[in-house]
C-alpha cells in the first residue's frame, strides 16, 4: 500500500454545515479575505491510500468548514469602523468650520497683550507678597509719623489712623486669605501721594486762582498760535514756549520772551537755548540770541529728549544719559544738578512717551505750573507707571531739591504726552494723525485720579514732541514734528 501526500485546495463542506449566503460586492470582498488569511485557505496536506487505479483519501470535511463566526465578527468590525469614521468626520467638519474664529480669538487676544509684553520681557512685573507689602507699609508709618509729627493737623491725624488700619489688616492676612493684595497695595500708593500733598502744597492753593478751584480743564481752544520752527520742518523733537516767571520775581514789567529748544543731533539730544524778547520777533524770527549750554550735544551737560522747559532766568531739562535733571542759568552760565528718586528711573529711552508711535528718549519731561517745577518720568519701582516730583530751587544753598513724588496707575508707555496745571497732572493719547485727546488726570492736592476725560487736542502734524503749561498767560504750547502751536484751554 502507496501512502500518497495529496494537496487539496477546494472547500468541502458538510450536508449539516452548509448554508446559503446571499453577497453584495462588499460581502465578496470579505469572503475573499477570510479565505486568503485563514489557515484552511492554505493548501492541507492529507493521506491515502492506492487501490488500484484509484486513490482513496480520508478527509475531515470538519477542517473545511466555512468560519461563519469569523466572517460575522469582521462584519460587526467594518460597521463599528464606518460609525467611528463618520463621527471623526464630522467632528473635523465642525472644527473646520470654527477654526477661522478661534483663530480670530487668539490674534485678538495676542494683540491686546503685546503691549503688556514689555512688564514682562523686561522683569518689570513681579508677585507681590506679604513681607514686601508689609516692608512698604512700615516705611509708610514712620514716613507718615514724621510728617504728623510737623504738622499736627486733622489731615495728618487721619492719615496716621488710615495708616494704622492698613498695617492691622496685612496682620490678618498672614492667617487669613481674605483681602485682595492688590487692592491693598493701591491703597498703599494712595496714602503715599496724600501724605506727599501735605508736605509743601497749601491747602487753600485753589483759592488763589479762580481758574484753579476745582482743578480740572474742561475744554481746549483750537490753536490759537501755528507756526514752523524756525530750525525748519525737518527737526521733528523740541520744545518752545513763552517763559515761565516765579511769582516771587521783581521784574515782572520786563517783556516776556518767548524760546526754542530743538534737538538737532538725531532728534535726541541738543546743547542749545534760543530766546527771543518778544512775541513779534520771536514771529518774524529776528533779533534772537543763542545760549550755548554745554560744549556739544552729547556733552554730560547737554539735553537729552524733547523735556525742556524755561522758567524764571534758567533753563530746565534732562541731563544727558542719566536720571539727573539740569538747571542752566543763563544769566550766570552755570549748571545745576539734581537726581530723580525712585527704583530704576527710566532714561535712555527706557520708558519714552509711546502709545502710538514713540517719542525716542522723551523718558523724562519737566513741566511748570502754578506751584512750580515738576518732572514727569517713570520707574521700576512702579513698574513704569507715570511718577511726579516735584522740583524746588534753593536760592540760599543753590541746590535743586525733590521735595514730594507722587505714583500714579497710568503706564507711562501707554500716553504721547502730559503737562501739568494747577497742580493736576493731565495725560494724553494718540486719536488719529490731526487730533490727541486729554484722556486722564490725576490731582497732587488729593492723590486722586480721573480716567473719564476725553478733551480733544487738535493738530497739524502726527508726533507730539512736548507738550508743556504755562502758568503766566495758562496756554498750552506743543512742538508737533516741526510745527509750534499753543492753545488756549478753559476751566470749570
Amino acid at each position: 500500500m502507496i501512502i500518497l501526500e495529496v494537496e487539496l485546495s477546494i472547500i468541502n463542506t458538510s450536508v449539516n454545515e452548509r448554508r446559503s449566503f446571499i453577497c453584495t460586492t462588499a460581502d465578496m470582498t470579505l469572503l475573499l479575505l477570510l479565505m486568503l488569511l485563514a489557515p484552511m485557505a492554505q493548501g492541507e496536506r492529507v493521506q491515502g491510500q492506492k487501490k488500484g487505479s484509484a486513490c482513496e483519501c480520508s478527509v475531515d470535511p470538519g477542517l473545511w468548514a466555512f468560519p461563519v463566526q469569523q466572517y460575522e465578527n469582521v462584519q460587526q468590525q467594518l460597521d463599528s469602523c464606518e460609525d467611528s469614521l463618520q463621527s471623526l468626520s464630522n467632528q473635523v467638519q465642525l472644527s473646520s468650520a470654527r477654526l477661522p474664529y478661534i483663530e480670530s480669538v487668539v490674534a485678538n487676544v495676542t494683540a491686546r497683550l503685546q503691549p503688556h509684553q514689555y512688564l514682562q520681557y523686561k522683569g518689570l512685573y513681579s508677585g507681590l507678597g506679604l513681607r514686601q507689602l508689609s516692608a512698604e507699609i512700615h516705611q509708610l508709618e514712620a514716613h507718615v509719623s514724621a510728617v504728623h509729627s510737623q504738622l499736627n493737623n486733622e489731615h495728618t491725624r487721619a492719615l496716621t489712623q488710615e495708616v494704622g488700619k492698613l498695617s492691622e489688616s496685612v496682620k490678618r492676612m498672614k492667617t487669613t486669605d481674605d483681602i485682595n493684595v492688590k487692592t491693598l497695595k493701591q491703597q498703599v500708593r494712595y496714602l503715599k501721594n496724600r501724605a506727599e500733598s501735605c508736605k509743601t502744597i497749601p491747602s487753600d492753593f485753589r483759592g488763589q486762582y479762580q481758574y484753579c478751584t476745582k482743578g480740572l480743564i474742561k475744554n481746549i481752544s483750537e490753536p490759537v498760535v501755528t507756526k514752523i520752527s524756525p530750525y525748519g520742518k525737518s527737526i521733528i523733537s523740541g520744545s518752545w514756549g513763552k517763559q515761565a516767571k516765579q511769582r516771587s520775581e521783581e521784574d515782572q514789567h520786563e517783556e516776556d520772551s518767548y524760546w526754542v529748544q530743538a534737538l538737532v543731533s538725531s532728534h535726541i539730544w541738543g546743547n542749545i537755548l534760543r530766546v527771543y524778547p518778544n512775541y513779534e520777533n520771536f514771529m518774524t524770527s529776528t533779533n534772537y540770541k543763542d545760549y550755548t549750554f554745554a560744549p556739544s550735544p552729547t556733552h554730560t551737560n547737554s539735553i537729552e529728549g524733547p523735556s525742556a522747559v524755561f522758567y524764571g532766568k534758567a533753563l530746565y531739562y534732562h541731563c544727558y544719559q542719566s536720571a539727573d535733571i539740569c538747571q542752566y542759568n543763563l544769566t550766570t552760565n552755570t549748571v545745576k544738578r539734581v537726581k530723580l528718586p525712585g527704583t530704576g528711573v527710566g532714561y535712555n529711552n527706557k520708558f519714552p512717551y509711546c502709545y502710538y508711535d514713540c517719542r525716542t528718549h522723551s523718558d523724562v519731561d519737566l513741566e511748570v505750573d502754578e506751584t512750580g517745577l515738576w518732572a514727569i518720568y517713570a520707574t521700576m519701582g512702579n513698574h513704569g507707571c507715570i511718577v511726579v516730583s516735584r522740583i524746588i530751587w534753593d536760592s540760599e544753598s543753590e541746590t535743586l531739591n525733590v521735595t514730594q513724588t507722587w505714583e500714579t496707575r497710568v503706564f507711562k508707555k501707554s500716553v504721547t504726552n502730559a503737562f501739568m496745571v494747577c497742580g493736576v497732572l493731565y495725560a494724553t493719547r494718540y486719536n488719529s494723525d490731526y487730533r490727541e485727546e486729554v484722556f486722564y488726570a490725576f490731582d497732587t492736592l488729593t492723590g486722586r485720579e480721573d480716567t473719564s476725560l476725553s478733551l480733544p487736542l487738535e493738530k497739524v502734524a502726527k508726533g507730539v514732541a512736548s507738550l508743556s503749561y504755562n502758568p503766566t498767560d495758562r496756554k498750552l504750547y506743543m512742538y508737533n514734528d516741526g510745527y509750534l502751536l499753543a492753545y488756549k484751554p478753559s476751566f470749570y
